[in-house]
């Protein structure tokens, strides 16, 4: 009885690595696929190649998240495609674009999220409608009306038992602009279709994500990380050597995680709204999760690590994403 038990287990562990096997093959060849059209999509040498390619690639990516396991697969498609995937592997997010001859940029993507009534994972795919929407900022939008961007980073946060998910992204817009985004990302009551944008923003009601569209030309800031933020107090000190009191600052550094970015303002007095004129002012803003929410700071700086406040510090260098040296490298 048990040298029978022994045989049918081993019997079920092959078949099992002979299916996880046979998966991890099918999903390689949908790389190798979908990796050939990317790189049509970003060289080929007309407009209508380079959609032709990204179309061909959407269907592969439609296949592919069909594919049982798919969200455990560690696509590996360079920096033509970004691939993000939640810590708790309840979301992932693939994005990538497409240039025009003209300059103007189109993005597209899938969002692949688990159904918990279904049990299983669902795809939605994104359709990039920015040259259609108004209100950028204030705009509650779904995966047919989504405001495109190429995403670098997939913020996971938590509060009062509830997961919270945050998306930052860059795109070109045309020859003049570009824009980055925060994009908070929820789900629907009892549902796996994506939400963009949420009032997660302290004391900014009506704000559901933030848009910094600037100059092509300027580089900007927007980014994830550990830094530090100062807070001044103050307080009444006596004066030495008597009895009279004064008012004096006190300082406090304290290391958190936040999102940190340049402010853009024009770089021309009178160019409000002619985003092609709107470079870092200078300052650098952050947003630091606290009790549920995005909370802006304004007393951040972003800095090489080890570095406090009150001493000479060397700024964080300012790169352009990497989704844009490929359109430079090609022109």
């Amino acid at each position: 009885m048990i040298k029978r038990f022994v045989f049918v287990f081993i019997v079920f562990c092959l078949f099992v690595v002979d299916g996880k096997s046979q998966n991890a093959q099918i999903m390689r060849n949908f790389e190798a696929q979908i990796s050939q059209q990317m790189e049509l999509a970003y060289n080929a040498v007309t407009d209508n190649r380079r959609y032709l390619a990204s179309e061909t690639a959407a269907q592969l990516f439609q296949e592919a998240l069909a594919t049982e396991e798919s969200i455990n697969w560690k696509w590996n498609l360079g920096n033509r495609v970004s691939v993000l995937t939640s810590p708790d592997k309840r979301l992932r997010v693939i994005t990538w674009r497409v240039v025009r001859d003209n300059g103007e940029y189109e993005c597209f993507g899938f969002v692949q999220s688990y159904n918990e009534e279904e049990e299983q994972y669902d795809v939605y795919e994104l359709n990039d409608k920015s040259d259609e929407l108004l209100n950028l900022e204030e705009s509650i939008l779904g995966p047919s009306t989504w405001l495109g961007a190429v995403y670098q980073k997939l913020i996971q946060t938590r509060h009062d038992g509830h997961t919270y998910y945050t998306l930052l992204g860059w795109t070109g817009v045309d020859a003049l602009t570009q824009r980055k985004v925060i994009e908070p990302i929820c789900f629907k009551s009892n549902s796996s279709r994506p939400v963009f944008g949420q009032p997660l923003f302290k004391r900014d009601r009506n704000r559901r994500r933030v848009v910094l569209e600037y100059s092509t030309s300027a580089m900007v800031n927007l980014r994830y990380e550990e830094q530090i933020i100062r807070t001044v107090e103050r307080k009444r000190v006596k004066v030495k050597g008597s009895k009279k009191t004064t008012w004096a600052q006190e300082n406090h550094d304290e290391r958190c995680e936040m999102i940190i970015f340049d402010e853009v303002t024009p770089q021309i007095p009178g160019m409000e709204g002619l985003f092609q004129y709107y470079v870092p002012s200078g300052v650098e803003l952050s947003y630091v999760w606290t009790e549920g929410k995005w909370e802006l700071k304004n007393n951040a700086q972003g800095r090489v690590d080890n570095e406090r406040l009150n001493k000479e510090f060397a700024p964080v260098e300012k790169a352009e994403p990497s989704y844009k040296f490929e359109q430079k490298k090609k022109q």
